[in-house]
C-alpha cells in the first residue's frame, strides 16, 4: 500500500453511500480525510472516528470554501439523488446539484486544490442508445450529441464539462467517472431512494422474515441492466483520480442481466420462491443499460472484477440483517 500519510482528501457526501466507502478506504491508505454531508451526522451511512466529519451544505459557496481548504484531493460525490422513482420524480431538485460542483470547483481552484474528482453517471448517455435490453453497450462518445436523462442526466453532463473547462482554463486537474447501477453493503435500502438491487434484496428478505410468499416487480422484469458493487467503484476511482486521463471514463460492470434475473439470482441465495406481481406503471428508466469498458481498459489496464453473483451475495446478507433489524424494532 503507497503511503499517503501526507495527503489530504476532500470527500464531499461522505455521508452517503459510495462516499462513505471511499472515506474508509482513503484513512485506510494514510489520509488525512475531511467528510462533508449535508445529513445530521447520525443519518450517515458510515461514520468514521478517525476522520474530521463535518455538516455542512456545500451548495453553498462559503461552505464549499472552507471544506476545501487545506486539501490537496477533492472527490465530489454530492448530489440529491436515489433510484429510478427519485429521479423521475425530482428532476429540479436532481439539477440543483449543479450549484454543489461548481462551487467546489470554484473552492478547490481557489485553494490550489491538486486533483479534483468528480461522480458523473450513465445517465449522460441518450436514451435513444437504450430502448431494448439487448443493445450494444454504451460507450463514452456516445454521450453526444447530447440528449442524456432528463433532470438528473443534465446535471451530471453539465458537470462533467464544467470540470473539463476548469482544467482548461484554470489548470485544475479533473477526473471524471460515469457509474453504471453501484451496488452493496451500507447503503440505502428503502424509503423511495434505493435502486434495483437493493430494493429486491430489501423485499426477498422481508418475504422471507415474515413468511411471505409474494413479491413486487416494477415492470414485466425484462429491462436490462449492468450492476456495480460498491468495492469495483472505490478501487475504479482511485485509479482514475491517480491516472493521467483527463476524459470521462465508464465505471460499470459488463455483466449484463434483466431484473428478472436478478430476481432469479437473490431468490436462489435466499433459498426461496416467491410469485412475482409486476407493476406495469411503475418507473422503469431505459429499456437497457450496460457499460463498455474498452476506454477504461486501454486507460488503466483495468475493469470492476467483482461477479454479480459475489456482490449480490454480500449484499443480501448485510440487507437481510437490517430489514430483520427494522422489524425487530418496529415490533408492539
Amino acid at each position: 500500500m503507497s503511503d499517503y500519510s501526507s495527503s489530504s482528501a476532500l470527500v464531499a457526501g461522505g455521508g452517503g453511500f459510495i462516499g462513505g466507502h471511499l472515506a474508509a478506504r482513503l484513512l485506510r491508505e494514510g489520509y488525512r480525510v475531511r467528510v462533508v454531508d449535508c445529513k445530521p451526522v447520525d443519518e450517515w451511512y458510515q461514520v468514521h472516528p478517525d476522520a474530521e466529519n463535518v455538516v455542512a451544505d456545500l451548495s453553498l459557496l462559503d461552505a464549499a470554501r472552507a471544506a476545501a481548504d487545506g486539501m490537496d484531493e477533492v472527490y465530489n460525490l454530492a448530489a440529491d439523488m436515489g433510484g429510478i422513482g427519485f429521479i423521475e420524480g425530482n428532476k429540479a431538485r436532481c439539477m440543483l446539484s449543479v450549484l454543489i460542483n461548481t462551487h467546489l470547483l470554484m473552492a478547490s481552484r481557489d485553494a490550489g486544490v491538486d486533483r479534483f474528482f468528480f461522480s458523473s453517471s450513465a445517465c449522460v448517455y441518450a436514451a435513444a442508445h437504450q430502448t431494448a435490453p439487448d443493445l450494444e453497450p454504451l460507450r463514452e462518445e456516445m454521450a453526444y450529441p447530447a440528449m442524456p436523462e432528463d433532470g438528473y442526466g443534465w446535471e451530471k453532463l453539465f458537470d462533467e464539462r464544467m470540470c473539463r473547462h476548469f482544467s482548461e482554463d484554470f489548470g485544475l486537474r479533473t477526473r471524471v467517472a460515469r457509474f453504471h447501477n453501484i451496488y452493496g453493503p451500507h447503503g440505502t435500502w428503502d424509503g423511495g431512494r434505493e435502486k434495483a438491487p437493493a430494493a429486491i434484496c430489501r423485499k426477498i428478505a422481508a418475504a422471507v422474515i415474515n413468511g411471505d410468499d409474494q413479491i413486487e416487480i416494477w415492470g414485466d422484469g425484462e429491462q436490462s441492466r449492468s450492476f456495480t458493487y460498491i468495492d469495483d467503484c472505490v478501487e475504479g476511482i482511485l485509479r482514475i483520480m491517480r491516472s493521467d486521463c483527463d476524459q470521462p471514463l465508464n465505471l460499470g460492470s459488463e455483466e449484463l442481466v434483466t431484473i428478472n434475473q436478478l430476481v432469479d439470482l437473490v431468490q436462489e441465495l435466499a433459498g426461496c420462491s416467491l410469485t412475482r406481481h409486476h407493476n406495469l406503471s411503475a418507473a422503469q428508466g431505459v429499456r437497457g443499460r450496460n457499460s463498455d469498458n474498452t476506454l477504461i481498459r486501454e486507460q488503466l489496464g483495468w475493469a470492476p472484477a467483482v461477479s454479480l453473483r459475489e456482490g449480490i451475495s454480500e449484499t443480501y446478507k448485510w440487507i437481510y440483517k437490517e430489514v430483520g433489524y427494522a422489524s425487530h424494532r418496529f415490533l408492539p
